[in-house]
């Protein structure tokens, strides 16, 4: 997940779309534009639907579906990880945070079980690292298997470094959910 717009081709100088380009890697990604009008965070259900289309259609492994996003998408990403966490084997969310005033926090506790790998940059004025502290805090806290990786020299953009570097996509093929649930809410 990541940013707005009417195209697809907008969306592949970034994040996934940019890596599945430059990389032969074993997967099928799945990259949708978020519209002008809403967030992701509007759309879970719409994403949830988008994801369990393909795995039907593309013979996805439901053991195998794994979550990221940046910025806008990395909000996402915590937070559809949160409404469906028996859907996905790991996720990786890249400056994004969540929204605390809908009581995210206080949910937080469903996706102890789920690994994540976070990431985000020391010097981002857009999303304050503050946002994905307090998120890995909280899910250490319920006893969660998270991952933090600060960039000290990253700005807004900590996305280009979390997906050039290949460990991403080992760290992420690692991860098997053997308790997939396509459709079972938190």
């Amino acid at each position: 997940m990541g940013q707005r717009g009417e195209s697809f081709d907008d969306m592949k100088v970034y994040g996934m779309p940019k890596v599945a380009a430059e990389r032969d890697i074993p997967a099928v990604v799945v990259s949708p534009v978020c519209p002008e009008t809403t967030t992701w965070i509007e759309e879970l259900d719409a994403l949830h639907s988008l994801i369990i289309h393909a795995v039907r259609e593309y013979r996805v492994d439901p053991e195998c579906i794994y979550l990221t996003g940046l910025s806008m998408g990395g909000f996402g990403t915590w937070h559809l990880a949160e409404k469906y966490p028996y859907l996905f084997a790991a996720a990786a969310p890249i400056c994004g945070g969540a929204l605390h005033e809908f009581g995210f926090l206080d949910r937080i506790h469903r996706i102890a079980h789920l690994p994540v790998w976070t990431f985000h940059g020391a010097k981002d004025d857009v999303v304050p690292i503050e946002r994905t502290q307090i998120l890995v805090d909280r899910l250490r806290q319920e006893g969660g298997n998270v991952e933090f990786t600060v960039y000290p020299e990253a700005d807004h953009d900590s996305w280009t470094e979390t997906y050039d570097d290949p460990r991403l996509m080992d760290w992420l093929f690692r991860h098997r959910n053997t308790e997939v649930d396509l459709y079972r809410k938190g």
